[in-house]
């Protein structure tokens, strides 16, 4: 295990709720290490998506810290969180939002592009497509994909800035058994092979059961998941 990739102290969010505050977190504290695959289990509405987004600064908190990879997020600009998501943070969702009208190669190509620098990243997309048994595929719209295909292509999107950090809300959430089994022995090859770290959240135990580090939402705080 390696460096701090991500650190946050006493992380607050709540809503209103009629006359009532709901806290979703509640003095949240994380550590995250680079090359930690953390599952965090949670009901639907126990606030796992909230933090994720927090955590992946598309969202503030009420109060409290976020430091990613030693930058106080709370006091940068938009353009610099900007720039820390597009470059060090990488994003799978439950729905993959693939850009319909676009390659999947393209696709993957997407953050790169935004960051003019799509053409010193082919040769990695390539790899990558090779890496995920979808180099037949990659030239074909999403609409022409099998869900798994989609979603493979979605975390290959996350990894081609080679960031720091993925996060991955509830990702085998919309797959059937057999796709879901294959995108959590995806993420932990890549885990193993380019000691790429992980947030996963999810309410199904048997994703949980990847991580180096279980944890579970209680109360709007983490606590270990036995």
């Amino acid at each position: 295990m390696g460096k701090i990739v991500l650190d946050t102290t006493k992380l607050v969010k709540s809503y209103s709720n009629g006359e009532k505050e709901l806290y979703v977190l509640n003095n949240l504290t994380l550590k995250v290490k680079s090359g930690e695959i953390i599952t965090i289990m949670g009901q639907s509405g126990s606030g796992k998506t909230t933090l994720l987004n927090i955590l992946g600064t598309l969202d503030q908190p009420d109060s409290g810290q976020l430091t990613i990879l030693g930058n106080n997020a709370m006091e940068m600009s938009d353009k610099q969180l900007s720039e820390l998501r597009n470059q060090d943070l990488g994003f799978v969702f439950q729905f993959h939002h693939l850009l319909p009208e676009f390659t999947a190669f393209e696709n993957v190509l997407m953050p790169a592009i935004i960051n003019n620098n799509a053409k010193a990243k082919e040769e990695l997309a390539n790899e990558l497509f090779h890496y995920v048994h979808l180099s037949n595929r990659k030239d074909h719209l999403p609409a022409e994909l099998s869900g798994g295909e989609r979603l493979r292509v979605a975390v290959l999107r996350a990894l081609i800035n080679k960031p720091a950090l993925v996060l991955a809300d509830e990702p085998t959430g919309n797959l059937d058994i057999n796709n879901a089994k294959r995108l959590l022995q995806l993420f932990k090859k890549i885990n193993t092979d380019f000691n790429q770290t992980f947030i996963i959240t999810t309410h199904n135990p048997q994703v949980a059961e990847i991580g180096s580090r279980k944890l579970k939402m209680v109360n709007g705080r983490l606590r270990i998941n036995k």
